[in-house]
């Protein structure tokens, strides 16, 4: 399986981090080996001293499929859950100023949470999920699917674009403002609307 992440697809949080707004999805990727180990702690890794949360709404694709057509996206998913895309900010950075690839602040190991999914029966639209990140028993990111550039089935055409996409594959559909820095002992709990569906420790 792979990771296809989406960057840049909510208008506050490229505001947040003055950003230029993006004409279509920023797309890059993660490896399996950046999943974190259910009921794992989160390490903050040795070379950086500014790791951000980022929360995201994810859909977990159930067939494969190229060049999808928008119409058809809905019968590529299931299935939505909610993770994190634990970003070393300052390598990032660094990063960017050099004109390189992100990786190496974007896909460490133990860089993708993926909590438990949900039935997209569930919702009454995907196109308005609320979901939210507590830190330390305090809501820092909140936000709703309604706000995305991108909905999901317009990602899942434009992924499928360059990439096709196969079973178990899992899209980061983006993160809204409020990304901040975690540090050691901060406990990060994950909500779609009032259901929870991760914890994890920071270590």
């Amino acid at each position: 399986m792979k990771i296809i992440c989406v960057g840049r697809n909510y208008a506050d949080h490229i505001e947040e981090l003055k950003n230029e707004k993006p004409t279509d999805p920023v797309l890059f990727l993660k490896p399996d080996t950046s999943i974190l180990l259910k009921k794992q702690p989160f390490f903050i890794p040795d070379f950086s001293e500014e790791v951000h949360h980022e929360v995201e709404v994810l859909v977990k694709i159930k067939k494969i499929g190229k060049h999808i057509d928008r119409k058809f996206a809905h019968k590529y998913y299931d299935e939505i859950g909610l993770g994190i895309d634990f970003t070393a900010r300052d390598l990032q950075s660094e990063l960017k100023e050099k004109g390189l690839p992100w990786e190496k602040a974007k896909a460490f190991d133990g860089a993708a949470v993926i909590g438990n999914f949900l039935s997209k029966e569930t919702f009454k639209s995907v196109d308005d999920i609320n979901f939210s990140l507590e830190k330390n028993g305090e809501i820092i990111q909140k936000a709703s699917t309604e706000l995305m550039l991108w909905k999901i089935d317009e990602l899942i055409e434009y992924i499928s674009k360059y990439f096709t996409l196969k079973i178990g594959d899992v899209i980061f559909t983006g993160t809204p403002a409020g990304v901040a820095k975690v540090n050691p002992e901060d406990r990060l709990k994950g909500f779609i609307e009032d259901k929870q569906v991760f914890s994890i420790k920071v270590k």
